[in-house]
């Protein structure tokens, strides 16, 4: 049976992280207070304290759920490589998938938005490249492991291969958006086309020689 109390919770601390983001993501960290997260969230501002104690506590939460979120979103859309899937359509459906969750405005507005303040936050950063690019090439490194032993991927340092696959994937895409802004994140098509060269060079490199 549902404890009426831990739900009663449970909805104010989502309140509160929903307020938090838009606002955060609106205005920036220091132009956001504590008092419009609760007054957005309808809580009072003691039970903001209650649920994370800082400012910084709150925002952090907020980049390691939303950049979380996205890299669970990544494992589920993508399987594993097992049995005889063919490495193109794995590295294809891999691309495809990372760039589609990833080319968002808001996750692209959160980039900036830590960037902006990690030197003052650096645990900022850390979390934001842990739950994001880390995961992906750790990820990678793993499937390439796999390829490896069919043959279908030759390199010594399969971490190294993972990282090369992942920033030709997100470099030029990402680094677009955050210096010229919301308008430069490519449409759907051009991201499929995108991923698609990024694997065609990736294989060339590092693919089944003939």
């Amino acid at each position: 049976m549902t404890n009426p109390v831990e739900t009663r919770t449970t909805r104010k601390r989502q309140a509160i992280l929903a307020a938090a983001t838009e606002l955060f993501l609106q205005r920036g960290f220091l132009a956001t207070n504590m008092d419009e997260v609760a007054a957005m969230a309808g809580v009072s501002k003691q039970t903001v304290y209650a649920h994370f104690g800082t400012k910084e506590a709150l925002f952090l939460d907020i980049v390691t759920g939303m950049t979380g979120v996205a890299g669970d979103e990544l494992e589920e859309q993508v399987a594993d490589p097992v049995g005889g899937r063919p490495i193109g359509d794995f590295l294809n459906d891999f691309a495809e998938q990372q760039l589609a969750i990833v080319m968002t405005p808001r996750l692209m507005q959160l980039r900036r938005l830590v960037i902006g303040e990690a030197e003052r936050f650096p645990e900022l950063g850390k979390r934001l490249h842990a739950k994001g690019p880390r995961r992906s090439i750790d990820r990678l490194t793993k499937a390439f492991a796999h390829y490896r032993e069919s043959g279908d991927v030759e390199a010594e340092d399969l971490r190294a291969a993972a990282s090369c696959f992942n920033w030709l994937v997100m470099g030029e895409p990402v680094n677009d958006a955050m210096l010229l802004g919301d308008q430069a994140i490519p449409d759907a098509a051009a991201l499929r086309s995108h991923a698609r060269e990024s694997v065609r060079i990736f294989l060339a490199a590092y693919g089944r020689k003939p």
